[in-house]
C-alpha cells in the first residue's frame, strides 16, 4: 500500500512539475535577445478574452490604452493561441510593413480563407492578385466600369427605402456591393444561383478573428462550412459557363485573359480563391465603415447640413443639364464628402491596420522580434493631439486644403501599409461617396439609441436604421 502511495505520489509530483515548466515557457518565451515587455497571460487563452471586449468603435480600444500605459508603445502579448507584438510605433510599424510580407492571422482565419490563397502565399502571388486587383479597381476601371453600376443600385435601393419609410445602412450597402460585384465577376447569373451565392456571400458568421478550434455548432465550424458551400457555387458556375460558352463576369475575363496571354497561369481553384476573399473582405469591411460614417454625419447637424449643400448643388446641375447618372467628374467634385470619409476613416480606424508574420528576426532598441510571431501595427497615430488637434473630436474640415487622394502617410494609414496597401481602398471611397450622395437627396435622420461599437470588426448590437421621407428629395427647399 506504502508503494502504491508513493508511485503516485511520484506521478502526481511529475505531472505538477510538468505543468509548472509548461506555464513557465509560456509566460516566459525564448529569443535570442530581450523580449518586449508585456506578458503572455493564461496558457493557451493568453489575453484574448480582454482584447475582444466590446468597446467604443470611435477610441481606441481600451485594453491598448492600458498596456500602452504599462509597457509603452511596443509590447507582447498572446492571442487566440499565438504569440504577438503589438505597436503604435509610427516608425516601425512602417519599417515591419515594408520589410514583411506575409499577412499575419490567427489559424482559424488562415484556414478560412484557404491554405492555397493567393493572398497569402508568396511576394510573387500577391503581387500578381495585386496587378489583376488594380486593372479591376484602379482608377481607371473604377471610372470605365464601377461607378454607374455603384450609382445605379444605390439610387434604387435608396428610393426602396423611401417608400418603405427607412433602411438599414450597413445591409444596404452590403446588397449594393454583392449585387455589383456579382455581376461584374460573374456575370450573368440563373436566378436561383445569384440568391443561393448572395445568400452565401451576406451569411458569414461575424467576428473572423477566433480560436483556431472547429468544434461542430462553433463559429470557426460555422465559418469553414459558408466558405465550403461558398467555394462550391462558384466553381460549378465557373465550369457550367465555360462549358456551354456563355461568358463570365468581367473580372473573370481579366485574370482568364492574362492566364491565356501572360507567362503566370492561374488555376481555377485559386482564380475561385482569389475572388472569395475579394468578396469577403469587402463585404465585411466598408458596409460597416459606411454606417459609422452615417451615425457621425447624424450626430452633427452641421455636417450633415454641408453635405446636404454640396449634393443638393451636384443634383440640381445635373437635372439642369438633362442628366441622371453620376459621372467621375461629379465624383470628384465631392470635395466636403471627401472630406467627411476622410475624417470618418481616421476615427473608425482602431483596429491594426498592419498585420504581419515577422519574417525576420528584428531588433527594436534594446529588444529584439522573433522571426515567426505575429505583428499587429496600431494606427495610434490618428489620435495623437500633436498631429490632429481635438483628436477625438469628428471635424471634416481638418482636412480642408489637404491632400484628399491621399490613402497613406506617415500621419494616415486606414488602409494598412507597405506591399499589403488595400487596393480597394479608391473603390470603398467611391462607394461611400455615392451612397452619401443618394442619401442626402432625401431627409433623412439614424434613429438615436444606434450603437457602434468594436469587436475588432464593427458592430452594431441594434442596427444602423435610418428614417427617410419619401415625398422630400432635394427638390422640396424644406430639406435644406
Amino acid at each position: 500500500m506504502v508503494e502504491v502511495y508513493e508511485f503516485w505520489t511520484i506521478i502526481v509530483t511529475l505531472v505538477v512539475v510538468k505543468l509548472c515548466h509548461w506555464i513557465y515557457k509560456w509566460r516566459n518565451p525564448t529569443s535570442n535577445g530581450k523580449l518586449p515587455p508585456g506578458s503572455m497571460g493564461f496558457p493557451i487563452i493568453g489575453e484574448t478574452l480582454e482584447f475582444m471586449k466590446p468597446h467604443d468603435a470611435f477610441q481606441l480600444p481600451t485594453f491598448l490604452t492600458k498596456k500602452i500605459l504599462r509597457h509603452g508603445p511596443v509590447f507582447r502579448t498572446s492571442l487566440f493561441g499565438a504569440r504577438v507584438i503589438i505597436s503604435t510605433d509610427i516608425g516601425l510599424n512602417m519599417e515591419i510593413a515594408k520589410t514583411n510580407h506575409v499577412p499575419g492571422a490567427p489559424k482559424s482565419l488562415a484556414r478560412f480563407f484557404g491554405e492555397n490563397n493567393l493572398f497569402v502565399k508568396s511576394k510573387e502571388s500577391h503581387k500578381h492578385v495585386r496587378n489583376l486587383t488594380s486593372q479591376f479597381l484602379g482608377s481607371q476601371g473604377l471610372r470605365l466600369r464601377m461607378i454607374q453600376d455603384i450609382d445605379s443600385l444605390a439610387r434604387t435601393h435608396m428610393e426602396l427605402g423611401a417608400k418603405n419609410g427607412g433602411l438599414d445602412i450597413k445591409e444596404t450597402s452590403s446588397k449594393i456591393l454583392i449585387e455589383c460585384l456579382a455581376k461584374k465577376v460573374m456575370g450573368d447569373m440563373e436566378p436561383h444561383a445569384a440568391k443561393e451565392l448572395t445568400q452565401c456571400w451576406r451569411g458569414f458568421p461575424r467576428g473572423w478573428f477566433r480560436f483556431s478550434w472547429s468544434i461542430p455548432g462553433n463559429g470557426v465550424y460555422r465559418m469553414l462550412k459558408a466558405r465550403n458551400q461558398m467555394m462550391n457555387l462558384l466553381k460549378e458556375t465557373v465550369l457550367k459557363k465555360r462549358a456551354s460558352g456563355e461568358e463570365l463576369g468581367e473580372f473573370f475575363k481579366i485574370i482568364f485573359g492574362e492566364t491565356e496571354g501572360g507567362s503566370k497561369k492561374m488555376s481555377i481553384e485559386n482564380a475561385i480563391e482569389y475572388i472569395f476573399t475579394f468578396f469577403v473582405i469587402a463585404n465585411e469591411t466598408t458596409p460597416g465603415v459606411l454606417a459609422a460614417t452615417v451615425k457621425l454625419i447624424n450626430d452633427n447637424p452641421r455636417v450633415k447640413q454641408e453635405l446636404q449643400r454640396e449634393h443638393k448643388r451636384i443634383f440640381q446641375d445635373k437635372t439642369e443639364k438633362d442628366e441622371a447618372d453620376l459621372t467621375w467628374e461629379d465624383y470628384k467634385s465631392m470635395t466636403f464628402t471627401q472630406m467627411v470619409i476622410n475624417e470618418s476613416l481616421r476615427i473608425t480606424s482602431t483596429v491594426p491596420t498592419m498585420l504581419r508574420i515577422v519574417e525576420h528576426e528584428t531588433h527594436v532598441g534594446d529588444y529584439t522580434i522573433p522571426a515567426g510571431w505575429i505583428f499587429m501595427g496600431f494606427p495610434s497615430v490618428h489620435f495623437n493631439p500633436e498631429k490632429y488637434e481635438d483628436p477625438l473630436a469628428f471635424n471634416p474640415w481638418r482636412w480642408e486644403g489637404k491632400d484628399l487622394g491621399v490613402i497613406l502617410s506617415r500621419t494616415y494609414m486606414p488602409f494598412g501599409a507597405g506591399s499589403r496597401l488595400c487596393l480597394g481602398a479608391e473603390f470603398a471611397k467611391m462607394q461611400m461617396a455615392i451612397f452619401i450622395h443618394h442619401l442626402c437627396r432625401y431627409t433623412w435622420s439614424m434613429k438615436t439609441e444606434t450603437k457602434v461599437l468594436r469587436r475588432f470588426i464593427l458592430m452594431f448590437p441594434r442596427g444602423s436604421d435610418v428614417q427617410i421621407s419619401e415625398d422630400t428629395e432635394v427638390d422640396n427647399s424644406a430639406v435644406y
